[in-house]
């Protein structure tokens, strides 16, 4: 038979609504009831009923946490920021890694739905803003970050991409460069357009086009990176400015087996910082885009709209920028002669 509430209270010599505060972690129970409470549930091998405390509460306590993938840095920080925030405020949270696939990812959301999540947190494809606006219509908490569709309402946390790829883009001007290299995403997606735009914007600020030959723009992925940077590097670019995160770890890579010198042949600046990109030889130039600001700001936004839990309006979806920061290391210098 399964084990109830009930049997746990009797275990523990307390009463049952004692238990239930206990286990929930209330700071009214005193550490040794619930220390006592805590063990007599083990011992018994208690499971919380969480749909019935779902429709007695109206919540579930589940977060959604749906990301494209696990391989850019960014992503990762974001994960560790709302666990530990949702761990404090007492809810669990539910992974789903979609690749990119749009269909995954409507599949994640209609289950994640399912389960009765109290919000959700997405860094998505942006082809499911139909469905994401219907959940949202029936009052479960939503927040994009990084990449938003332009039709959803919910609210979207993103980086001053253009204005990191701006600053980015001119360090290596000053330092007198004319070839810049350029590795983008798809401009389907709000970091791939607004990181070209600034790359061209400082360009055009100094009377110079884009040379399309210099210029690869492609799915976020390493394989990716690799080809990208083995074409450009046919074009003899003094400096190669990888504004697309996951390319990154097939752009590295690739010009450590080519045997090019940083910063002596080709100067190099990545968009989104890694621990280890700082303790590469030598250490590489980035663009920090705010990862942990962005996930405290997204929950945040999430966590207001779960207690408030009134449905969010159609249309009423307002974007936040986190700002973005150039931080100069030892990978570029003044071209070669």
């Amino acid at each position: 038979m399964a084990i109830t509430l009930k049997d746990v209270a009797g275990a523990a010599g307390v009463s049952r609504s004692t238990a239930s505060r206990a286990l929930s972690g209330s700071l009214l129970i005193s550490p040794e009831t619930r220390a006592a409470v805590e063990e007599a549930a083990a011992k018994l091998g208690y499971r919380p009923n969480r749909a019935a405390s779902t429709l007695r509460s109206r919540q579930s306590h589940l977060i959604g946490l749906v990301l494209n993938n696990l391989i850019n840095a960014s992503f990762h920080t974001i994960a560790e920021v709302v666990q530990r925030r949702a761990a404090v405020e007492n809810y669990q949270v539910m992974l789903c890694i979609t690749d990119a696939d749009p269909r995954r990812e409507e599949s994640f959301l209609r289950t994640l739905a399912t389960y009765g999540v109290d919000g959700l947190i997405m860094i998505g494809t942006g082809k499911n803003a139909a469905l994401t606006n219907a959940l949202l219509a029936e009052g479960i908490g939503m927040v994009s970050v990084i990449r938003a569709a332009a039709e959803s309402a919910a609210p979207s946390v993103l980086a001053a991409d253009r204005e990191g790829a701006h600053a980015a883009t001119t360090h290596l001007l000053d330092l007198g460069h004319e070839r810049i290299a350029f590795i983008g995403g798809e401009l389907t997606t709000n970091s791939g357009r607004e990181r070209f735009a600034g790359y061209e914007q400082a360009l055009r600020e100094r009377g110079r086009q884009v040379d399309p030959a210099l210029v690869e723009r492609g799915p976020f992925d390493p394989a990716f990176g690799a080809e990208a940077t083995t074409r450009l590097l046919r074009q003899n670019p003094t400096a190669l400015f990888t504004a697309n995160h996951e390319a990154v770890f097939g752009a590295l890579p690739t010009l450590v087996a080519a045997g090019i010198d940083i910063p002596g042949r080709l100067s190099l600046i990545c968009y989104e910082d890694i621990p280890w990109l700082r303790w590469w030889q030598p250490a590489v130039t980035v663009v920090d885009n705010g990862a942990r600001e962005l996930g405290e700001l997204a929950m945040d936004l999430l966590l207001q709209q779960i207690e408030k839990r009134s449905p969010v309006e159609h249309g009423s979806g307002r974007a936040y920028r986190v700002g973005a920061k150039l931080i100069t290391r030892a990978s570029c210098a003044p071209p070669a002669g």
